[in-house]
């Protein structure tokens, strides 16, 4: 594969001269396979006796239900992955999140956020608690997010497709954590995607890092006094790392960088004194990666964003389909989410949002679900939501049925089973289905079925 795509020239030049007598070692590691990566959803735990475990190699030491993954591993195409199960994910792409270190019950920004990765793995640990703000400019991209969002059943979430400049105007000094996982030139990627060696040029870091350093401004008026801010690259040179980051701090004396450890083995640490750590594949197993940790400790800026009621937000809840959902809860145990808002057409739970006004908003909290006539029928973002046990009676597939279901298949229906359900998997929901005449009714999303 490197035969057809060889390093750039100057891009081996560069290396030699930042990496001196480790050179040799970070190109021969480039020739080795790359490490393939999957993060499990600890709002869907996947049993400790399931057989997909068996793809499951070692775990990934930066982060709890990190794995390593067998590079023959079909698991991205196994229903349990749109389940939201797993998410495949390199390895080295979990250490911005480990430095970071959110916790539940604060509010979290996710600068750059497709396709979801980084804002999943910082849901897995926030549990549902708090206020988790995913942003990705590009529209397209932010489809993708939103997606992925839903799919990890994701409660707490508010999906967004703006410019950081556009953000920092509204959100001054909103938030406890954010995460910068900046547009690089990707030489971090050259031996996982050796096709990108090709797009490289040596103006490419340059011009990369007028973007980050613009990025980066806009997140430090969005970064509460005390907070931390994590600055995450795919990318190795020192323009797009160390001197945006020694820009960032020359021109606010507001921040300092902040020391960590990143655990990479037993017994093993990579120190990171000054607050920035690269990561080179011949180091450890992974991608390269460069991360740094800032932390807030006064500001300049104005008072800080009040966050409101997600109904002052988006807009009040319409009665008649709110006494549709209460009514339709009536039917179940305890356990359905309140709703208290409204987005476009659907009933959600939200917790309190910052201001939004004038922003493209792609989802907040769950989609509860919507009128049909005068019914009120869930969205499939609740059934994603709820953990396993949830309210609603389970009609439980095996791998085939659960592959028809994600086809739009009907599937049969246990005697006297009416009504809405979940279809499951290994004690995983897929979706909703209705029961009624021997038959459960199709109720996955049409975009999302599979051929």
């Amino acid at each position: 594969m490197s035969e057809h795509y060889p390093l750039p020239e100057a891009f081996v030049r560069r290396m030699q001269e930042q990496l001196g007598p480790d050179a040799a070692a970070y190109f021969a590691a480039m020739e080795e396979p790359w490490h393939r990566g999957l993060r499990l959803n600890p709002r869907k735990p996947l049993p400790e006796t399931h057989p997909l475990r068996a793809d499951l190699l070692e775990p990934v030491p930066w982060h709890e239900g990190g794995w390593y993954l067998s590079n023959e591993s079909l698991l991205g195409a196994h229903p349990l992955h749109e389940a939201g199960a797993y998410y495949i994910q390199e390895p080295s792409a979990m250490t911005a999140v480990r430095v970071l270190s959110p916790v539940p019950g604060e509010r979290v920004l996710d600068l750059c956020a497709a396709p979801g990765g980084k804002s999943t793995q910082i849901a897995g640990l926030l549990d549902g608690k708090g206020l988790l703000v995913c942003n990705e400019p590009v529209p397209s991209r932010a489809k993708i997010l939103s997606r992925n969002i839903e799919r990890m059943g994701v409660p707490n979430a508010l999906v967004v497709s703006a410019d950081p400049d556009q953000l920092c105007k509204r959100w001054q000094c909103c938030f406890d954590a954010i995460l910068v996982d900046a547009p690089c030139s990707g030489e971090g990627m050259f031996r996982r995607h050796p096709e990108t060696r090709q797009e490289w040029n040596e103006q490419s870091p340059l011009g990369c890092s007028q973007r980050q350093t613009r990025i980066l401004n806009a997140a430090v008026q969005m970064l509460r006094p005390g907070g931390r801010l994590v600055y995450s690259t795919c990318t190795l040179n020192l323009e797009e790392n160390e001197h945006v980051i020694a820009q960032l701090l020359a021109e606010h004396p507001e921040l300092e960088s902040a020391a960590f450890q990143l655990p990479i083995g037993v017994g093993r640490n990579m120190d990171a004194p000054q607050g920035m750590l690269h990561l080179y594949p011949h180091q450890f197993k992974g991608e390269g990666h460069f991360v740094a940790l800032i932390r807030k400790v006064s500001s300049a800026d104005r008072d800080s964003t009040d966050f409101l009621p997600a109904h002052q937000q988006l807009a009040v809840a319409d009665k008649t389909m709110l006494a549709a959902y209460r009514t339709f809860c009536k039917h179940f145990s305890d356990g359905l989410p309140e709703a208290n808002a409204q987005f476009g057409d659907m009933l959600i739970s939200s917790p309190d949002l910052p201001p939004l006004k004038g922003l493209k908003v792609l989802r907040a909290g769950i989609q509860l679900g919507n009128m049909k006539g005068k019914v009120f029928v869930p969205d499939h973002a609740l059934a994603m939501a709820l953990p396993a046990g949830g309210p609603f009676p389970a009609q439980p597939a095996d791998e085939g049925q659960a592959a028809a279901y994600q086809r739009g298949e009907t599937l049969p229906a246990p005697d006297g089973f009416t009504g809405y359900c979940l279809v499951t998997l290994d004690g995983l929901t897929l979706g909703f289905g209705k029961a009624s005449d021997g038959q459960i009714k199709n109720h996955y999303p049409k975009g999302l079925r599979r051929s």
